[in-house]
């Protein structure tokens, strides 16, 4: 995509996802296997032919940055194609990443390097297929100064949400934030859904940096994008929607914030069913992932009566062992082993997880590296498990952390 950059936001603490993220950033958060969190942002910009990517980094990003420089140094700097992670430097002022904005802000030397037309802004933990060569399309014919993208949600999920209400001509003139009454603004592009803000933005380069400019001069902002200098836009810059174009193909658009424990672990679940969601395997848009060195997944013990070696309805990564043990609606990462007489359902079981034998999981989170001894019992009995310092959501289900 000719001059144009994009800035993956990738800072974030990741609180509500917490103990997932106690060591890690939430963008590098493993997901549906064999994939983290960010590589379906970044798998967007690759796919849409933008690849000049700046990833803004703070907390415990240590992780991400390796799995950055194994998985995605994949562009030609020749060609003026790069990834490049840009952590806090402190080059204009002696704070760390104070909100969105001010990331951007803190690198605008960094930008101004690049001198793009247009600047892609991105969160990189969302789960979603799109063009964002669309996007870019339209604000240009739009003659805008700033582009919101925007999904169509039924009514009755607007306390949810941002909504846009929007103009005939597209430009949005205000925002109605999780509205709780029945009558939320419906959308110009469907009059029976309403436009809910996806947190993606295009600028125009000159428009963002003297935006940015004035919101740094602001003690009373925040720095966010979302809360502060996009609201100050809409009262002097012609700023419009977008509608959301689903690259996923299928019948209901796909667009989830995984920033909750349980919008995450529903969002897993989301890839297991027949005919998933969202389609993994469409080779027309792919999801790039760092390609892991293991054996295939491997089940035993299939005839010996209950001592069945077995994964249904399943995504099973590379690594697997399932030595005697059941596996039904559940995702398992990379060199997970599950052992014999163990069953194991509706859970995620992040990379190298041991179950004990004659272990028990339902409606589970299993951490990293955990190892759960033999007979254990996850999900089952909720007090119990907030007994032995497990984290219960208000779904019921339950975090086994490191």
């Amino acid at each position: 995509m000719k001059n144009v950059l994009a800035i993956l936001l990738a800072g974030g603490a990741g609180e509500r996802l917490s103990p997932l993220t106690r060591d890690i950033a939430k963008p590098g958060v493993p997901f549906g296997g064999v994939y983290r969190i960010i590589d379906f942002t970044l798998s967007n910009c690759v796919n849409s032919d933008i690849r000049r990517i700046f990833i803004l980094t703070q907390y415990k990003s240590l992780e991400l940055n390796r799995h950055i420089r194994e998985c995605w140094q994949l562009f030609n700097p020749e060609l003026a194609e790069f990834i490049e992670v840009l952590p806090p430097m402190k080059r204009v002022s002696d704070e760390w990443y104070q909100g969105t904005a001010d990331a951007v802000y803190q690198n605008l030397q960094s930008i101004l390097g690049e001198a793009p037309d247009e600047v892609l802004i991105l969160s990189a933990d969302h789960i979603y297929k799109m063009d964002y060569g669309d996007m870019l399309a339209w604000h240009r014919t739009q003659h805008a100064d700033a582009t919101i993208a925007t999904i169509q949600i039924p009514p009755e999920e607007a306390s949810r949400f941002g909504v846009a209400m929007i103009d005939g001509d597209y430009r949005v003139h205000g925002f109605e934030e999780k509205p709780k009454h029945g009558n939320p603004v419906r959308s110009v592009f469907n009059a029976d859904m309403i436009s809910a803000s996806m947190g993606i933005y295009v600028f125009s380069t000159k428009v963002l940096i003297d935006e940015l400019l004035a919101d740094a001069a602001d003690p009373a902002s925040a720095h966010d994008f979302g809360t502060n200098v996009l609201p100050r836009c809409l009262e002097h810059r012609r700023v419009v929607a977008y509608d959301f174009r689903d690259m996923n193909a299928k019948a209901a658009r796909y667009w989830r914030d995984v920033g909750t424990l349980d919008a995450y672990y529903e969002a897993n679940m989301d890839l297991i069913a027949v005919s998933p969601e969202f389609n993994l395997y469409d080779t027309k848009w792919p999801i790039r992932m760092r390609a892991v060195q293991a054996p295939p997944a491997k089940f035993v013990f299939a005839m010996e009566g209950q001592r069945m070696g077995v994964a249904t309805d399943s995504i099973v990564a590379p690594g697997v062992i399932v030595s005697g043990g059941r596996v039904n609606r559940s995702v398992l990462s990379p060199f997970v082993r599950v052992n014999s007489y163990s069953e194991v359902e509706d859970s995620i079981l992040m990379p190298r997880v041991n179950v004990g034998r004659y272990s028990r999981v339902r409606r589970a989170i299993i951490d990293e590296d955990v190892a759960l001894p033999e007979g254990s019992r996850v999900g089952f009995d909720a007090d119990e498990d907030r007994r032995l310092g497990r984290v219960v959501t208000e779904s019921g289900i339950t975090i086994v952390s490191k």
